[in-house]
């Protein structure tokens, strides 16, 4: 079983979160909501651990704050 990685990975964490934002642009809220699931599920595959993504996920939520 491989554990998530927690320690910074990216070369160019700024550049790749930079890449996503742009993504956005020129979407709408339901295109935006449809380019973040898509992602969502391409990388998930390429990760191809459900024990790995679950994880992700409750990490995710954890930094949520409770609904109002």
């Amino acid at each position: 079983m491989v554990a998530l990685k927690r320690e910074p990975n990216l070369a160019s964490p700024d550049d790749v979160y930079n890449l996503v934002v742009d993504a956005h642009k020129g979407l709408d809220e339901a295109q935006c909501r449809a380019l973040d699931a898509r992602l969502i599920l391409l990388l998930a595959n390429h990760v191809g651990d459900e024990s790995v993504i679950r994880e992700a996920i409750a990490a995710a939520r954890a930094g949520l704050a409770p609904p109002a």
